[in-house]
């Protein structure tokens, strides 16, 4: 082991430990362990029921164990007592294959004999709610335009200061903090860094937005679509991928109009081809839906997308190219799952540059109101059941997320969709009680 994390504990005053994963719906499950059990911990691994969560076992499976990651461990910054680790999942000596970090960790593999190591960055949308969720905690953030506001975003400078103040203890470079599109709404921005990375921190930043709105009297939620006449929270992913040394940047190519080399065409090709059928990881709940393809909210633009397609430096697509070198995926939500939001990126990406895909030339235009003129353009799923029959139906995608995953994702949220459809709404009662 090169970090031994009871010497660490002993160093740092951690009391501590949570030893966490995140299951197939995205909820962070964790152990509390003290510092005086963590050396056994990191040996064999804290032991959970695999069926207790959302992860497709019976109450028969044997026991499941949470290797913690030690290059993970962050300390809370509002708790130093506490640790926190990711960890994998391992069963009969074997990592579990519906793991979402082993998901990911096997593509960050797949891409390591290649000689590719992808970087990625998150912006993570997130409203600040009254305790029950049903209101945003700041009554006067009324602005038909709120986007920016200072007057609003200063009125929650306590929250917004403690979260970034957590993130420049950390090291992760944080650099700006905004007011986002709906009132309410907030949006912080750190730096990329390698997909595994990233992916840890934007687990981790859920849990610590959630933990320090709720310090301060408040709820902080990722939900997609929380209020239907506000832009939902979208969970935007800036790719690139660079040699093996991440030294470089294997995306850029400055001759280029848009600044991307023909690996990154590849890639983008790849994200394209399979964008469809992965809403099922990366729009993966029934309220996903209600953010894209929304009708115009009361800002005046949803900023999500309705179509797949591509362009420059244009907020109306599916994806953007900001900058050289990089692109920027405006699909996910805030529901997301962090492992598999990168790891469906990683899978589609290599595919593409696999098979060479195209992704054709990019459009110029206002999806918003001229996308109905592209007609070749493949238009997102309208629910998260037409997004899950698409994964399923995608054998290549199957073939390199691995087909016990891509099973037992489909199983659970088919289950999910199912207990969706069974509730009786007000909507129904309204609309139909007399017909």
């Amino acid at each position: 082991m090169a970090t031994d994390l009871a010497a660490v504990a002993k160093a740092r005053g951690i009391k501590y430990f949570l030893i966490s994963f995140v299951d197939l719906f995205g909820t962070l499950r964790a152990k509390l362990v003290p510092a005086s059990a963590i050396k056994q911990m990191q040996r064999d691994g804290a032991g959970f029921a695999g069926f207790a969560v959302w992860l497709d076992m019976t109450p028969a499976h044997p026991d499941m164990f949470g290797r913690p990651d030690p290059d993970s461990l962050i300390q809370l910054p509002w708790n130093k007592e506490i640790g926190w680790l990711a960890a994998d999942l391992w069963m009969n000596g074997a990592e579990v294959e519906a793991s979402p970090r082993v998901v990911l960790k096997r593509q960050i593999a797949k891409a390591a004999k290649l000689g590719y190591r992808m970087k990625s960055g998150v912006e993570c949308e997130y409203f600040l709610t009254s305790p029950d969720g049903r209101t945003i905690s700041d009554p006067a953030d009324d602005q038909g335009k709120p986007c920016y506001d200072q007057q609003a975003l200063m009125r929650r400078y306590p929250v917004i200061r403690e979260i970034c103040d957590a993130m420049l203890e950390l090291g992760w470079g944080p650099y700006q903090n905004d007011h986002e599109d709906a009132n309410g709404q907030f949006e912080m921005n750190w730096d990329y860094d390698d997909a595994l990375v990233t992916a840890d921190r934007h687990v981790f930043f859920k849990y610590m937005v959630k933990s320090i709105a709720e310090n301060h009297g408040y709820r902080a939620t990722f939900m997609p679509k929380p209020f239907p006449h506000l832009t939902g929270n979208g969970c935007h992913s800036h790719v690139s991928v660079w040699d093996a040394t991440g030294k470089k940047n294997l995306f850029l190519n400055a001759r280029d109009a848009l600044g991307l080399s023909q690996l990154a065409y590849h890639f983008l090709g790849g994200i394209m081809q399979h964008a469809t059928s992965l809403c099922a990881l990366f729009n993966p709940t029934v309220n996903s839906y209600k953010r894209i393809n929304a009708p115009v909210t009361s800002s005046g633009a949803t900023w999500s997308p309705n179509a797949v397609t591509y362009a420059g430096n244009n907020r109306t697509h599916m994806i953007r190219v900001p900058d050289a070198g990089r692109f920027e995926l405006r699909l996910l939500d805030g529901a997301t799952n962090p492992y598999l939001a990168q790891a469906g990126i990683l899978a589609a990406g290599l595919d593409g540059i696999a098979h060479k895909r195209d992704p054709g030339e990019p459009l110029h235009i206002n999806m918003y109101t001229d996308g109905h003129t592209i007609k070749s353009a493949k238009r997102l799923p309208a629910t998260l059941l037409d997004a899950l029959r698409l994964f399923e139906k995608n054998k290549e995608i199957a073939a390199v997320l691995g087909e016990e995953f891509v099973a037992s994702y489909i199983k659970l949220k088919m289950g999910e969709w199912r207990d969706y459809t069974a509730h009786l709404s007000e909507w129904e009662r309204k609309n139909t009680l007399d017909c």
